[in-house]
């Protein structure tokens, strides 16, 4: 069965209408006959959007209970059954409630898109995985409910839903998106318009980055060299020399202009030595340019504008910053240079600025100077040297004589400068066509290929010896400089490589980046199996192109080990170049072995902290509840007793100290299971809005009466909260309390409101605790100082921050001004965010919206 589409409609905000187009995509496709459901939508009482809904077929919802209260899902089973075209689900990042199918709803779209249903579905940009981080430094709002990036990615459409912050903030002042007692605390924080337009910019940014990578991946099938460009983005030319700084500024400067510039810094190594760079320097530019939000890439390349010139190409960049050149003027001769042949071969779709600097003219080494091998001009003049030269020469001598000495010289000097010029074989040539114009026309008999006088036969015979070991050492010298080249070139790019892995760059994945960034190759992966008969898998991929399954299918493949495999796409790789490749492949095995095993260690930490808490619990069930089992059967055993008339009051004793057991049992059992729950991470709060003076009266059941008093007032705001987990939290923290306070001097519990905040104060007269320790009293099995005896396992006031942290508030010790411990329990007020959760579900945010 062929697997359904994803359409999902990316909104930067609740309430920029992402539900009102998602519907209005579903009228659109019933009036074209299309089979379309409604699997499921929210439309929180908001008429518009409730309007839309009419005429659709909507899968009526699973009904499930969770805490009391009764919640509607998605039915999948009943979507699967109905088996539509098309299925509208709403909220893609919606955590589900507990007893569903699957604890989050994109799990529930998986499953309908494998099942071959088309399902339209809606999210917000602060739900991404991703960018929780950024999304809570700029609202100050931690969302607890996300969906992986990689699920929407993969998504075959994405439709931004966008409008303007003063757009949004009209609706929001018209109520057609909260109710009108939640607008004006909703404006006031969440729908800021520093808020609302910093989340618009992420938006279009991630949208953009996802169409970007459309579009690589549209040129790459389509093998589209032609720069498109669709967005600045300049390349630096950098030498390693000290202008590369002033460069990047410069480039700098000109993303800044337009929209969404981005900053390529290439650094291009020749494999024949004719460049240099200082590592120093280079660490100092890839610095610069990363701070400036740039990238910095090596590349290797025998044809420096070449080189540069399918690098931009290949990022599809609109621009090249290069530096003026450093040669003198007389050193010209030699060439145009890297800027002027760029700028020459660029063509018209790639702009190419030439930056003046400090370090124009003043000099730098020659490609000559530096024993650079024998180029292709080079190898063309020694030819013509060899072929043409003895032929003029031999013109010349027939006009002017100078003897058989002198003319083998002037022949042996032009072998010597075919050597010099052309290496090997155009000195051979020169020799062998010498030595046959001195036998013809030098010596007796003249003009004929035979030779008289046996001492000429000895000195053409040297002549020729002469000339082919000379050009058999000038062609070694300019063989070893190439090998010393290579090697220089090879020791910068696998110094790069280990200056990577000392900086921390370890990633399986920019490890591979770099690999395809090197041999200017399509993609790299690395490709691994258990045994010589399991089929190969992917560990890891970069670059673009087609997926590899096999090494057979990569154009490159370097073995690591048995079962392990480094794959190449793009071009063939000389034999030469194999010796580096070993080497990245080397490190990336090592990287996918230090990945893994980081894995296991955060898998053998977690193991190692479960077995602390185990072994601490063990610890507490040996000693701390051994006191109330052995009181409770100490009573019963009296009671039991026949041995014994017991009076009234003493029946009554008995069982008093039997109830009072079984209530610290309880207590006791209680704490460790709620921890348990804490440190395993399955603690989902069940937020809504209630008042404080509701739920604190409720925790004071179990204390003394006379030892607490209470100042809640009815005035408060509402607080988003679990009624049950505040209960909780507060009935440990008074019972803390409690123990330590004077019997005379009762506890104080209160609460205010302070800003968007509520806070439960729980105020006792006892010892305090120094500031070094009112941290570590919330960390599990901790009791400080000389706890009165049944105090516990020390697990209250853990619980009661891990409950607080639960429902987004917190909990915090400071000193009684007088004497004592006050306990700070921090609550958010309703209204004061736009996302609390219900049964795991945004109640206050507007997926969907009438327009």
């Amino acid at each position: 069965m062929a697997r359904g589409k994803l359409r999902i409609y990316l909104g930067a905000a609740p309430g920029v209408g992402k539900t009102y187009a998602m519907l209005s995509e579903a009228h659109r496709r019933v009036e074209r006959g299309t089979d379309c459901v409604v699997g499921f939508v929210e439309h929180h009482g908001r008429p518009r959007t409730e309007v839309m809904l009419h005429g659709l077929e909507q899968v009526p919802r699973r009904q499930l209970e969770y805490r009391g209260s009764r919640f509607g899902e998605m039915d999948v089973d009943a979507v699967l059954r109905r088996a539509p075209a098309v299925a509208l689900v709403d909220e893609l990042a919606h955590t589900n409630v507990p007893g569903s199918r699957n604890a989050k709803r994109w799990q529930d779209v998986e499953e309908l898109l494998s099942a071959g249903i088309d399902v339209v579905s809606t999210v917000n940009i602060q739900h991404l995985e991703s960018l929780g981080d950024v999304v809570e430094s700029i609202t100050g709002v931690r969302q607890r409910e996300t969906v992986p990036d990689e699920v929407v990615r993969r998504a075959d459409q994405i439709e931004l839903v966008d409008m303007s912050p003063e757009a949004l903030r009209r609706r929001m002042a018209h109520g057609n998106i909260y109710k009108p007692d939640k607008v004006d605390a909703a404006l006031s924080n969440y729908f800021r318009p520093g808020n609302l337009t910093a989340l618009r910019e992420l938006a279009l940014l991630w949208v953009a980055d996802r169409v970007d990578e459309y579009l690589n991946a549209y040129r790459s099938e389509h093998r589209v060299s032609k720069i498109w460009g669709s967005r600045e983005r300049i390349v630096v030319g950098l030498t390693g020399g000290p202008e590369g700084r002033t460069l990047i500024r410069r480039a700098a400067r000109l993303a800044e202009k337009g929209a969404g510039g981005e900053v390529l810094a290439v650094y291009i190594a020749r494999s024949d030595g004719l460049t240099s760079a200082s590592p120093k320097e280079l660490a100092v530019q890839r610095t610069l340019v990363e701070d400036l939000g740039g990238t910095f890439h090596h590349v290797v390349g025998d044809d420096i504008p070449a080189a540069l010139l399918d690098f931009a190409r290949g990022v599809n960049a609109t621009q090249i910053v290069l530096g003026s050149s450093r040669r003198k003027a007389w050193q010209y001769v030699f060439g145009p240079g890297v800027g002027a042949t760029v700028a020459r071969e660029s063509g018209p779709d790639l702009d190419v600025h030439i930056v003046t600097h400090e370090e124009v003219a003043k000099g730098r080494g020659l490609p000559v100077a530096r024993g650079a091998r024998l180029g292709r001009a080079r190898i063309i003049w020694g030819w013509a040297v060899g072929l043409v030269g003895p032929a003029v020469l031999a013109v010349l001598l027939n006009s002017v004589a100078l003897g058989l000495a002198n003319d083998m010289l002037l022949f042996l000097t032009l072998t010597v400068a075919a050597a010099l010029l052309g290496g090997l074989f155009p000195a051979l040539a020169s020799a062998a066509f010498g030595s046959l114009l001195l036998n013809y026309f030098y010596t007796p008999p003249l003009h004929r290929l035979t030779i008289a006088d046996p001492k000429n036969i000895v000195a053409i015979a040297i002549f020729f010896g002469v000339g082919m070991s000379v050009a058999s050492v000038v062609d070694l010298a300019a063989r070893r400089t190439h090998q010393a080249a290579r090697l220089r070139a090879e020791s910068e790019i696998l110094s790069f490589l280990a200056g990577n892995v000392l900086r921390g760059e370890t990633s399986l994945e920019e490890l591979l980046e770099r690999v395809r960034e090197t041999f200017a190759m399509e993609s790299a992966a690395l490709l691994e199996r258990a045994s010589d008969t399991e089929p190969w898998t992917c560990a890891g991929r970069a670059g673009f192109g087609r997926p590899l399954e096999r090494p057979e299918d990569a154009d490159v493949d370097m073995p690591v080990g048995d079962h392990m495999a480094l794959a190449l796409t793009g071009r063939v790789l000389p034999a030469e170049d194999r010796r580096v490749l070993a080497a990245f492949a080397a490190q990336a095995a090592v990287a996918l072995d230090r990945r893994r095993l980081r894995q296991e260690a955060d898998q053998a930490r977690a193991l190692a902290e479960g077995n602390r808490i185990r072994t601490a619990l063990l610890a507490a069930v040996s000693h701390d509840l051994r006191t109330p089992l052995a009181g409770i059967k100490a009573s019963v055993s009296s009671l039991r007793s026949d041995d014994v008339e017991w009076s009234e009051e003493d029946r009554a004793e008995l069982l008093a100290a039997i109830e009072e057991g079984a209530d610290r049992l309880d207590h006791l059992v209680g704490n460790l299971l709620d921890m348990s729950r804490l440190q395993t991470g399955t603690v989902t709060p069940l937020i809504r809005e209630i008042d404080v003076d509701e739920v604190v009266p409720m925790a004071l059941g179990g204390v003394p009466e006379g030892s607490v008093e209470l100042d809640v007032p009815e005035s408060l705001p509402m607080v988003e909260v679990d009624p049950g987990l505040l209960e909780r939290s507060v009935a440990n923290l008074v019972e803390n309390a409690v123990k330590y306070s004077p019997r005379d001097r009762p506890v104080l519990v209160s609460a205010s409101a302070i800003a968007d905040r509520v806070e439960v104060r729980v105020v006792d007269r006892g010892p305090g605790v120094p500031d070094e320790a009112k941290d570590r009293i919330f960390e599990p099995f901790q009791r400080y100082g000389d706890a009165p005896r049944g105090a516990g396992v020390g697990l209250g006031l853990a619980v009661a921050r891990g409950f607080a942290e639960a429902m987004g508030g917190t909990l915090d010790a400071e000193d009684t001004p007088g004497g004592g411990l006050t306990m700070v329990l921090s609550l958010r007020a309703a209204g004061s965010r736009p996302g609390a959760l219900v049964a795991g579900r945004d109640i206050a945010e507007p997926e969907r919206q009438a327009s």
